[in-house]
């Protein structure tokens, strides 16, 4: 498994192949996978280490979550109860602002946030600034489109894979993943036992959706191994 030296040197390879344009990587995996612990380990590194003539703001954040439906979407679709499934996400509007941050370039790109405390999106809590040449985004379905399955293209899924460059597949054991998803969700207001069913009837069948493209990810990644 890449130690996060050589994590920070792949995404600088990346920039490099991408000729002047702007990358976009992705990260992947299971719900409680420490998508996100990562992610946030990864964009400080790449930001204390910019690329010869780039300054900090050579990296920029996107995270998939941002794309939540909204509670009051998922009441009006009757989707509450399945909250964190492909079919809760706004993924066009997901792979619209992935497009966005590769060509725009001449000015900022304001991109949503996720508020954990409120379980909810935050419009325009982060931003792609223009000098940024490396856009990292992470979430549970970024490789669901490329796995060929006609329900995930037309819920928009296939345009989001075909907007990243380069794909990370986080991975933990499911015995740890489960752990931290119970206490996740303990933290977030739920008691142990709602903790655990919910874990079991709306985390897992998502993870085992999402391990469904981890042979198509460029790279494995232990996030506990760093």
């Amino acid at each position: 498994m890449p130690d996060l030296d050589a994590l920070v040197a792949r995404a600088h390879d990346l920039v490099a192949r991408a000729g002047g344009g702007r990358a976009v990587l992705g990260v992947v995996g299971a719900p409680g996978a420490g998508k996100s612990t990562l992610v946030e380990t990864l964009l400080a590194a790449l930001a204390a280490s910019p690329p010869t003539g780039q300054g900090p703001g050579w990296v920029a954040h996107l995270p998939m979550d941002g794309y939540h439906l909204a509670d009051a979407q998922l009441d009006r679709l009757g989707r509450r109860e399945r909250k964190g499934a492909p079919d809760t996400f706004d993924a066009r509007g997901y792979a619209a602002t992935l497009r966005r941050c590769r060509t725009e370039r001449e000015h900022t790109v304001f991109v949503p946030g996720f508020e954990r405390e409120l379980e909810q999106p935050l419009a325009a809590a982060l931003a792609v600034l223009p000098e940024a040449a490396l856009v990292v985004t992470e979430g549970n379905y970024l490789l669901l489109g490329a796995t060929g399955e006609p329900a995930h293209h037309e819920q928009g899924w296939g345009e989001v894979a075909d907007a990243i460059d380069e794909t990370w597949y986080v991975e933990v054991p499911d015995a740890v993943r489960r752990e931290r998803l119970v206490a996740r969700h303990v933290r977030f207001g739920k008691n142990p036992a709602a903790a655990a069913a919910w874990v079991d009837t709306v985390d897992e069948p998502n993870a085992r959706l999402v391990a469904t493209g981890r042979a198509l990810a460029d790279l494995v990644v232990d996030p506990d191994g760093l």
